[in-house]
């Protein structure tokens, strides 16, 4: 861990050897924040957000920013472990495994084709914007989104066949965190915050705590951090079926945790509202998932609970390149080269039809120099190398 000394209200602590420019700005933003607590936590995974760096963790005295926590409210990771040896299973049972889970999630843009009945639908806040998503949503329960997201199969070093799912609440968090981002942008407007000038969706609004905004975006966020905890169950009961039906094996109880979410908790003798974008609590003991690119390995951790990171580790490897930079600059050879032994699908195509690369493992930093980064953070109890993948 380094502090940067960059002549701003409150230091920053990174676990990040490096910060390009476009983080770092954002990074000057939220040490000069008027509501920032302590110092910024930057994890080895952080590159530029929105408002926020991805892998960024800052705690907020009596104020929740919707942008802080991200448009993918509760986006998140479970994972399941069989009781088969992976050693014993075939690339042509992974092949098998992989085609019926395609036949039972929907992936990208697509939603269910009937509406999905959950029992967290009939005790909703009472929220406009909320209530309003609540039919579109039904159809996107069980669905895995597109970007990042993705289902794996994975041998872990432990010898067993693991299962991993990375999705989070699709478009439902997304109203929910353009719609309190343009009132959180309202208020620090109407009051003169002293925040810098928003450019677009790059802001750094806030929502005083004890306004009504607060207490509603508060609501609605919980809320779809139910959400997404609930989509990544069934997508995963369907993978545990998939798999069960060719394997026949067991499985253990479902690690299931989020990375994008605000939580009032208590560091350093306050109580504050932790922010963390594309980073994971990692208390004393907590059990984690730090999932690396498509082609390289994820990680089983134990959190060490360390104090200056908030109690927090990175989400995964983070972005080294953008996609549009990643598309323009890799080829489809060098990214199959990157996939060999892995199944997967075709490489997908953007909106123009053009291939898209965006999801290479080359556009992720190295998995395990973030994982060696933030040794004093998380301890590793299992490795998992990846065996079949699906992305959105």
């Amino acid at each position: 861990m380094n502090v940067i000394a960059v002549g701003t209200r409150v230091p920053v602590k990174t676990w990040c050897d490096y910060v390009e420019d476009g983080a770092l700005n954002q990074v000057i933003n939220l040490a000069n924040h008027p509501c920032t607590f302590r110092h910024v936590a930057l994890m080895p995974d952080c590159h530029q957000g929105y408002g926020m760096p991805i892998g960024g963790v800052v705690a907020l005295k009596n104020a929740v920013s919707p942008n802080f926590v991200g448009v993918d409210i509760g986006c998140g990771v479970i994972a399941v472990r069989t009781t088969v040896l992976a050693k014993e299973v075939t690339t042509d049972q992974i092949k098998a495994i992989m085609g019926t889970i395609r036949k039972l999630v929907p992936v990208g843009f697509d939603h269910q084709k009937d509406r999905q009945e959950w029992d967290g639908f009939k005790d909703c806040p009472n929220n406009a914007v909320v209530t309003r998503e609540l039919v579109s949503a039904s159809k996107q329960l069980g669905t895995l989104g597109g970007g990042n997201h993705f289902i794996e199969l994975q041998a872990g070093s432990d010898g067993f066949l693991w299962a991993m799912v990375h999705s989070g609440s699709r478009n439902f968090g997304y109203k929910i965190a353009k719609h309190y981002n343009a009132e959180a942008q309202r208020l620090c407007d109407m009051f003169h915050s002293d925040i810098p000038e928003s450019k677009g969706d790059d802001g750094v609004a806030f929502l005083p705590i004890g306004t009504v905004e607060a207490r509603e975006y508060i609501e609605a966020m919980n809320y779809a951090l139910r959400f997404a905890q609930e989509n990544r169950e069934r997508i995963m009961i369907h993978v545990i079926f998939a798999i069960y039906a060719e394997l026949e094996c067991e499985f253990d109880e479902p690690i299931n945790i989020h990375h994008n979410f605000a939580k009032q908790e208590h560091h350093f003798g306050k109580d504050v509202w932790v922010h963390r974008k594309g980073a994971t609590q990692a208390y004393a003991g907590q059990k984690g998932i730090i999932p690396g690119s498509m082609g390289t390995s994820s990680y089983i951790v134990e959190g060490l609970g360390n104090p200056e990171s908030f109690m927090s580790c990175s989400h995964g490897a983070g972005r080294c390149m953008g996609r549009k930079e990643a598309s323009r600059t890799l080829t489809v050879e060098e990214c199959d080269k990157a996939m060999e032994g892995i199944v997967y699908g075709r490489w997908g195509q953007d909106r123009k039809g053009n291939v898209d690369l965006g999801e290479a493992p080359q556009a992720y930093k190295d998995i395990d120099a973030v994982m060696e980064a933030q040794q004093d953070l998380v301890k590793i109890l299992v490795k998992l190398r990846p065996l079949g993948v699906i992305k959105g």
